[in-house]
Protein backbone atom coordinates (compact mmCIF):
# COMPACT_ATOMS: atom_id res chain seq x y z
CA UNK A 1 0.00 0.00 0.00
CA UNK A 2 1.65 3.10 -1.23
CA UNK A 3 0.49 6.80 0.21
CA UNK A 4 3.29 8.74 -1.10
CA UNK A 5 2.13 11.19 -4.12
CA UNK A 6 2.76 10.41 -7.79
CA UNK A 7 5.36 12.47 -9.52
CA UNK A 8 2.67 14.22 -11.68
CA UNK A 9 0.48 14.18 -8.40
CA UNK A 10 3.36 16.12 -6.49
CA UNK A 11 4.49 18.46 -9.54
CA UNK A 12 0.92 19.88 -10.21
CA UNK A 13 0.39 20.41 -6.52
CA UNK A 14 3.33 22.19 -6.26
CA UNK A 15 2.67 24.43 -9.15
CA UNK A 16 -0.30 25.59 -7.60
CA UNK A 17 1.29 26.15 -4.42
CA UNK A 18 3.66 28.36 -6.47
CA UNK A 19 1.12 30.32 -8.36
CA UNK A 20 -0.98 31.06 -4.94
CA UNK A 21 2.26 31.64 -2.86
CA UNK A 22 3.16 34.20 -5.83
CA UNK A 23 0.04 35.64 -7.38
CA UNK A 24 -2.72 35.01 -4.98
CA UNK A 25 -1.25 35.54 -1.13
CA UNK A 26 0.09 38.67 -1.87
CA UNK A 27 -3.84 39.94 -2.26
CA UNK A 28 -4.33 39.45 1.20
CA UNK A 29 -3.70 42.26 2.81
CA UNK A 30 -5.96 44.65 0.43
CA UNK A 31 -8.75 41.82 0.66
CA UNK A 32 -8.81 42.24 4.42
CA UNK A 33 -9.23 45.81 3.83
CA UNK A 34 -11.96 46.07 1.41
CA UNK A 35 -13.71 43.90 4.00
CA UNK A 36 -13.45 45.64 6.87
CA UNK A 37 -14.79 48.68 4.45
CA UNK A 38 -17.98 45.97 3.33
CA UNK A 39 -16.36 45.62 0.17
CA UNK A 40 -16.22 42.94 -2.33
CA UNK A 41 -12.39 41.18 -1.61
CA UNK A 42 -12.08 40.64 -5.57
CA UNK A 43 -14.16 42.27 -7.86
CA UNK A 44 -15.52 40.19 -11.34
CA UNK A 45 -12.53 41.79 -13.31
CA UNK A 46 -9.68 41.26 -10.50
CA UNK A 47 -10.96 37.29 -10.53
CA UNK A 48 -11.09 37.40 -14.15
CA UNK A 49 -7.71 38.62 -14.50
CA UNK A 50 -6.05 35.80 -12.04
CA UNK A 51 -7.87 33.47 -13.83
CA UNK A 52 -5.95 34.14 -16.81
CA UNK A 53 -2.67 34.48 -15.19
CA UNK A 54 -3.66 30.94 -14.07
CA UNK A 55 -4.03 29.71 -17.33
CA UNK A 56 -0.58 30.61 -18.33
CA UNK A 57 0.31 28.30 -15.94
CA UNK A 58 -1.28 25.60 -17.48
CA UNK A 59 -3.98 25.79 -15.11
CA UNK A 60 -7.33 26.13 -16.70
CA UNK A 61 -10.91 24.06 -16.45
CA UNK A 62 -9.72 21.61 -13.50
CA UNK A 63 -12.95 19.18 -14.03
CA UNK A 64 -13.96 20.42 -17.90
CA UNK A 65 -13.28 17.45 -20.12
CA UNK A 66 -10.41 18.27 -22.56
CA UNK A 67 -12.75 18.61 -25.75
CA UNK A 68 -13.82 21.55 -23.96
CA UNK A 69 -10.88 22.89 -23.59
CA UNK A 70 -10.36 21.89 -20.13
CA UNK A 71 -7.80 19.18 -18.05
CA UNK A 72 -10.22 16.65 -16.85
CA UNK A 73 -8.31 16.12 -13.58
CA UNK A 74 -9.18 12.99 -11.67
CA UNK A 75 -10.74 13.42 -8.51
CA UNK A 76 -7.68 13.11 -6.43
CA UNK A 77 -5.78 15.43 -8.08
CA UNK A 78 -8.54 18.19 -8.05
CA UNK A 79 -8.50 17.22 -4.13
CA UNK A 80 -5.02 18.42 -4.16
CA UNK A 81 -6.01 21.19 -5.82
CA UNK A 82 -8.83 22.27 -3.63
CA UNK A 83 -6.40 21.58 -0.65
CA UNK A 84 -3.63 24.69 -2.26
CA UNK A 85 -6.78 27.02 -2.62
CA UNK A 86 -7.78 26.64 0.88
CA UNK A 87 -4.17 28.52 2.66
CA UNK A 88 -4.90 31.40 0.97
CA UNK A 89 -8.86 32.99 2.07
CA UNK A 90 -8.53 35.42 -0.90
CA UNK A 91 -12.12 34.38 -2.95
CA UNK A 92 -10.03 32.88 -5.85
CA UNK A 93 -11.00 29.86 -8.08
CA UNK A 94 -9.55 28.61 -11.54
CA UNK A 95 -11.42 29.59 -14.28
CA UNK A 96 -12.93 27.30 -17.18
CA UNK A 97 -15.28 25.79 -15.17
CA UNK A 98 -19.15 25.39 -15.34
CA UNK A 99 -21.56 23.23 -12.77
CA UNK A 100 -21.11 19.62 -13.64
CA UNK A 101 -24.65 18.70 -14.49
CA UNK A 102 -24.74 21.31 -17.18
CA UNK A 103 -22.75 18.55 -19.36
CA UNK A 104 -26.29 17.08 -20.10
CA UNK A 105 -27.22 20.19 -22.09
CA UNK A 106 -28.48 19.42 -25.33
CA UNK A 107 -26.19 20.96 -28.47
CA UNK A 108 -27.91 24.54 -28.57
CA UNK A 109 -28.20 25.11 -24.91
CA UNK A 110 -24.09 24.29 -24.74
CA UNK A 111 -24.14 27.08 -27.04
CA UNK A 112 -26.15 29.58 -25.22
CA UNK A 113 -25.18 28.57 -21.41
CA UNK A 114 -22.32 25.67 -20.96
CA UNK A 115 -19.79 27.26 -23.10
CA UNK A 116 -19.79 31.01 -22.59
CA UNK A 117 -19.99 29.45 -18.85
CA UNK A 118 -16.68 27.40 -19.57
CA UNK A 119 -15.03 30.86 -21.32
CA UNK A 120 -16.09 33.08 -18.56
CA UNK A 121 -18.47 35.01 -20.31
CA UNK A 122 -21.57 34.04 -17.86
CA UNK A 123 -21.93 33.25 -14.51
CA UNK A 124 -24.27 30.28 -13.46
CA UNK A 125 -26.00 29.34 -10.10
CA UNK A 126 -27.85 26.29 -9.13
CA UNK A 127 -30.95 26.80 -7.13
CA UNK A 128 -32.44 23.95 -5.54
CA UNK A 129 -32.53 24.94 -1.82
CA UNK A 130 -35.98 26.81 -0.99
CA UNK A 131 -37.42 28.42 2.67
CA UNK A 132 -38.84 24.78 3.57
CA UNK A 133 -36.54 22.48 1.62
CA UNK A 134 -32.80 22.66 2.68
CA UNK A 135 -32.03 19.32 3.91
CA UNK A 136 -35.17 17.58 2.88
CA UNK A 137 -34.50 18.56 -0.96
CA UNK A 138 -36.82 16.73 -2.14
CA UNK A 139 -39.87 18.69 -0.50
CA UNK A 140 -39.49 22.07 -3.06
CA UNK A 141 -42.34 23.41 -4.12
CA UNK A 142 -41.49 26.02 -6.31
CA UNK A 143 -43.20 25.23 -9.30
CA UNK A 144 -43.02 25.27 -13.17
CA UNK A 145 -46.81 24.97 -15.32
CA UNK A 146 -46.62 23.94 -18.50
CA UNK A 147 -48.05 26.52 -20.70
CA UNK A 148 -48.15 26.01 -24.64
CA UNK A 149 -44.56 25.68 -25.51
CA UNK A 150 -43.49 27.47 -22.44
CA UNK A 151 -43.36 26.93 -18.66
CA UNK A 152 -44.61 29.18 -16.16
CA UNK A 153 -42.45 29.36 -12.76
CA UNK A 154 -43.42 30.40 -9.33
CA UNK A 155 -41.98 30.53 -6.24
CA UNK A 156 -38.66 30.99 -4.61
CA UNK A 157 -35.46 29.90 -3.68
CA UNK A 158 -33.22 30.51 -1.06
CA UNK A 159 -29.25 30.61 0.05
CA UNK A 160 -28.28 30.45 -3.85
CA UNK A 161 -24.53 30.92 -3.86
CA UNK A 162 -23.47 33.28 -7.10
CA UNK A 163 -27.32 33.96 -7.01
CA UNK A 164 -26.58 37.60 -6.72
CA UNK A 165 -24.06 37.82 -9.63
CA UNK A 166 -25.65 35.09 -11.75
CA UNK A 167 -26.59 35.36 -15.81
CA UNK A 168 -28.93 32.67 -15.26
CA UNK A 169 -30.25 29.84 -12.71
CA UNK A 170 -30.35 26.10 -12.84
CA UNK A 171 -33.58 25.98 -11.04
CA UNK A 172 -34.89 22.77 -10.14
CA UNK A 173 -39.11 23.11 -10.27
CA UNK A 174 -42.20 20.80 -9.37
CA UNK A 175 -43.76 19.34 -12.84
CA UNK A 176 -45.86 16.81 -11.27
CA UNK A 177 -47.43 17.41 -7.74
CA UNK A 178 -48.58 13.44 -7.70
CA UNK A 179 -45.18 11.95 -8.45
CA UNK A 180 -43.02 13.79 -5.93
CA UNK A 181 -39.83 14.73 -6.95
CA UNK A 182 -37.86 11.81 -5.69
CA UNK A 183 -40.22 9.82 -8.23
CA UNK A 184 -39.80 12.17 -11.49
CA UNK A 185 -41.90 14.98 -10.31
CA UNK A 186 -38.84 17.35 -10.72
CA UNK A 187 -37.61 19.08 -13.87
CA UNK A 188 -34.23 21.17 -13.95
CA UNK A 189 -34.50 24.11 -16.36
CA UNK A 190 -31.84 26.89 -17.59
CA UNK A 191 -33.32 30.48 -16.81
CA UNK A 192 -31.51 33.74 -17.69
CA UNK A 193 -32.15 36.44 -15.41
CA UNK A 194 -33.55 38.48 -18.55
CA UNK A 195 -36.80 36.39 -18.32
CA UNK A 196 -37.88 38.20 -15.22
CA UNK A 197 -36.52 36.46 -11.83
CA UNK A 198 -35.10 38.44 -9.67
CA UNK A 199 -32.38 38.22 -6.70
CA UNK A 200 -31.94 39.88 -2.86
CA UNK A 201 -29.08 39.79 -1.04
CA UNK A 202 -28.99 37.73 2.47
CA UNK A 203 -26.28 38.82 4.68
CA UNK A 204 -24.89 36.41 6.92
CA UNK A 205 -21.92 35.71 9.32
CA UNK A 206 -19.33 35.05 6.25
CA UNK A 207 -18.02 37.82 4.07
CA UNK A 208 -19.95 38.04 1.00
CA UNK A 209 -23.57 36.19 0.98
CA UNK A 210 -26.08 33.95 -1.37
CA UNK A 211 -29.84 35.09 -2.13
CA UNK A 212 -32.73 34.72 -2.38
CA UNK A 213 -34.38 34.39 -5.87
CA UNK A 214 -37.76 34.94 -6.86
CA UNK A 215 -39.79 33.86 -9.50
CA UNK A 216 -43.23 35.41 -10.44
CA UNK A 217 -45.02 34.20 -13.23
CA UNK A 218 -41.45 33.79 -15.01
CA UNK A 219 -41.69 32.15 -18.59
CA UNK A 220 -39.29 30.21 -19.82
CA UNK A 221 -39.03 28.14 -22.77
CA UNK A 222 -39.94 24.22 -23.34
CA UNK A 223 -36.24 23.67 -25.03
CA UNK A 224 -34.49 25.52 -21.89
CA UNK A 225 -35.23 21.88 -19.82
CA UNK A 226 -32.00 20.67 -18.82
CA UNK A 227 -31.71 17.12 -18.95
CA UNK A 228 -35.33 15.18 -19.08
CA UNK A 229 -38.33 15.91 -17.83
CA UNK A 230 -38.98 14.80 -14.16
CA UNK A 231 -34.63 14.19 -13.91
CA UNK A 232 -34.65 17.59 -11.88
CA UNK A 233 -34.00 15.64 -8.39
CA UNK A 234 -31.29 13.09 -10.09
CA UNK A 235 -29.37 16.05 -11.48
CA UNK A 236 -29.62 18.14 -8.33
CA UNK A 237 -27.91 14.92 -6.15
CA UNK A 238 -25.33 15.11 -8.84
CA UNK A 239 -24.42 18.50 -8.46
CA UNK A 240 -24.25 18.41 -4.83
CA UNK A 241 -22.24 15.17 -4.33
CA UNK A 242 -19.47 16.91 -6.14
CA UNK A 243 -19.04 19.58 -3.49
CA UNK A 244 -19.01 16.32 -0.58
CA UNK A 245 -15.28 16.07 -1.69
CA UNK A 246 -14.19 19.57 -2.52
CA UNK A 247 -15.52 21.64 0.65
CA UNK A 248 -13.33 19.26 3.24
CA UNK A 249 -10.64 19.82 0.84
CA UNK A 250 -10.82 23.37 0.49
CA UNK A 251 -10.87 22.63 4.71
CA UNK A 252 -7.72 20.91 4.83
CA UNK A 253 -6.18 23.67 3.48
CA UNK A 254 -7.24 26.22 5.54
CA UNK A 255 -6.86 23.94 8.65
CA UNK A 256 -2.54 24.28 7.23
CA UNK A 257 -2.70 27.52 6.95
CA UNK A 258 -4.19 28.36 10.27
CA UNK A 259 -1.99 25.67 12.15
CA UNK A 260 0.99 27.03 10.88
CA UNK A 261 0.06 30.52 12.10
CA UNK A 262 -0.77 28.71 15.49
CA UNK A 263 3.08 27.32 15.40
CA UNK A 264 4.57 30.49 14.04
CA UNK A 265 2.88 32.83 16.82
CA UNK A 266 3.50 30.34 19.91
CA UNK A 267 7.25 29.75 19.37
CA UNK A 268 7.65 33.81 19.44
CA UNK A 269 4.81 35.27 21.64
CA UNK A 270 6.44 35.19 24.76
CA UNK A 271 4.58 35.30 28.44
CA UNK A 272 6.02 35.46 31.93
CA UNK A 273 9.54 35.41 30.44
CA UNK A 274 9.18 32.01 28.07
CA UNK A 275 7.30 31.25 24.68
CA UNK A 276 3.97 30.13 25.06
CA UNK A 277 4.60 27.02 23.17
CA UNK A 278 6.41 25.86 26.44
CA UNK A 279 2.74 25.51 28.23
CA UNK A 280 1.10 22.11 27.43
CA UNK A 281 -2.11 23.55 26.99
CA UNK A 282 -0.65 25.05 23.94
CA UNK A 283 1.40 21.82 22.69
CA UNK A 284 -1.98 19.72 23.08
CA UNK A 285 -3.91 22.27 21.02
CA UNK A 286 -1.00 22.07 18.08
CA UNK A 287 -1.25 18.14 18.78
CA UNK A 288 -4.93 17.51 18.71
CA UNK A 289 -5.15 19.68 15.79
CA UNK A 290 -2.40 18.19 13.28
CA UNK A 291 -3.47 14.33 14.32
CA UNK A 292 -7.36 15.71 12.93
CA UNK A 293 -6.10 17.72 9.91
CA UNK A 294 -3.98 14.14 9.07
CA UNK A 295 -7.12 11.88 9.62
CA UNK A 296 -9.17 14.55 7.64
CA UNK A 297 -6.84 14.49 5.00
CA UNK A 298 -6.76 10.73 4.13
CA UNK A 299 -10.93 10.45 4.66
CA UNK A 300 -11.28 13.12 1.83
CA UNK A 301 -8.45 12.02 -0.57
CA UNK A 302 -10.13 8.42 -0.24
CA UNK A 303 -13.74 10.03 -0.81
CA UNK A 304 -11.75 11.33 -4.05
CA UNK A 305 -10.09 8.04 -4.67
CA UNK A 306 -13.58 6.44 -4.60
CA UNK A 307 -14.63 8.66 -7.23
CA UNK A 308 -11.60 8.01 -9.57
CA UNK A 309 -12.36 4.09 -8.94
CA UNK A 310 -15.76 4.31 -10.65
CA UNK A 311 -16.80 3.30 -7.14
CA UNK A 312 -20.19 4.52 -5.48
CA UNK A 313 -18.69 7.43 -3.40
CA UNK A 314 -21.47 8.56 -1.02
CA UNK A 315 -20.45 6.82 1.73
CA UNK A 316 -16.93 7.82 1.68
CA UNK A 317 -17.44 11.36 0.66
CA UNK A 318 -20.03 11.78 3.40
CA UNK A 319 -17.37 10.35 6.20
CA UNK A 320 -14.51 12.97 4.60
CA UNK A 321 -17.27 15.76 4.29
CA UNK A 322 -18.57 15.26 8.37
CA UNK A 323 -14.68 14.93 9.91
CA UNK A 324 -13.50 17.46 7.12
CA UNK A 325 -15.76 20.19 8.23
CA UNK A 326 -15.87 19.33 11.63
CA UNK A 327 -11.66 19.62 12.05
CA UNK A 328 -11.00 22.71 10.24
CA UNK A 329 -13.73 24.30 12.80
CA UNK A 330 -11.75 22.94 15.42
CA UNK A 331 -8.55 23.62 14.49
CA UNK A 332 -9.37 27.56 13.42
CA UNK A 333 -10.89 27.82 16.97
CA UNK A 334 -7.65 26.90 18.82
CA UNK A 335 -5.31 28.76 16.33
CA UNK A 336 -7.93 31.77 17.37
CA UNK A 337 -7.39 30.64 20.98
CA UNK A 338 -3.34 30.56 20.70
CA UNK A 339 -3.29 33.96 19.01
CA UNK A 340 -5.27 35.66 21.82
CA UNK A 341 -7.18 38.86 21.66
CA UNK A 342 -5.06 39.46 18.21
CA UNK A 343 -6.79 36.11 16.71
CA UNK A 344 -10.43 37.94 17.26
CA UNK A 345 -9.57 41.48 15.71
CA UNK A 346 -10.08 41.40 12.24
CA UNK A 347 -6.18 42.47 11.51
CA UNK A 348 -5.75 39.26 11.29
CA UNK A 349 -7.65 36.85 9.10
CA UNK A 350 -8.42 34.03 11.78
CA UNK A 351 -11.90 35.22 12.91
CA UNK A 352 -12.52 35.71 8.98
CA UNK A 353 -11.80 32.10 8.76
CA UNK A 354 -13.77 31.10 11.83
CA UNK A 355 -16.83 32.74 10.34
CA UNK A 356 -16.47 31.14 7.46
CA UNK A 357 -15.83 27.60 8.04
CA UNK A 358 -18.94 27.26 9.58
CA UNK A 359 -20.80 27.35 6.98
CA UNK A 360 -18.83 23.80 5.93
CA UNK A 361 -21.09 22.16 8.52
CA UNK A 362 -24.06 23.45 7.09
CA UNK A 363 -23.77 23.94 2.91
CA UNK A 364 -23.72 21.05 0.61
CA UNK A 365 -25.18 18.34 3.17
CA UNK A 366 -25.36 19.31 7.22
CA UNK A 367 -23.20 17.20 9.73
CA UNK A 368 -27.00 16.01 10.58
CA UNK A 369 -27.61 14.36 6.77
CA UNK A 370 -24.15 13.18 6.56
CA UNK A 371 -24.59 11.04 9.75
CA UNK A 372 -28.04 10.03 8.12
CA UNK A 373 -26.66 8.58 5.50
CA UNK A 374 -23.59 7.13 6.77
CA UNK A 375 -25.72 4.93 9.68
CA UNK A 376 -28.30 4.50 6.99
CA UNK A 377 -25.63 2.50 4.59
CA UNK A 378 -24.30 0.63 7.65
CA UNK A 379 -27.66 -0.24 9.00
CA UNK A 380 -29.55 -1.49 5.51
CA UNK A 381 -25.90 -3.43 4.99
CA UNK A 382 -25.66 -0.97 1.74
CA UNK A 383 -21.84 -1.35 2.95
CA UNK A 384 -19.53 -2.84 4.96
CA UNK A 385 -17.35 -1.30 8.27
CA UNK A 386 -14.40 -1.27 6.52
CA UNK A 387 -15.24 -0.33 2.85
CA UNK A 388 -13.70 -1.18 0.32
CA UNK A 389 -11.21 -2.99 2.32
CA UNK A 390 -13.49 -5.23 4.51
Amino acid sequence: MDFALSDEERAIRDTVRTFVTREVMPLEAEVLRRERAHQPGLDRSELRELQLKAKKFGFWGLATPEEYGGMALPAVMQSLIWTELGRTFVPFRFGGEADNILFHATEEQKREFLIPTIEGERISCFAITEPGAGSDAANIKLRARRDGDDWILDGEKTFITNGNDADFAIVVAVTDPEKGARRGGATAFLVDRAMGWRSEFIQTMGEGGPASLIFDGVRVPHRNILGEIGQGFTLGMEWIGKGRYTIPSHAVGIAERVLQMAIDHANTRETFGAPIATNQAIQWMIADSETELEAARWLILRSAWTVDQGLDPRHASSMGKLYGAGMVNRVVDRALQIHGGMGYTRELPIERWYRQVRLYRIFEGTDEMQRLIISRDLLRGYTKIGGHLA
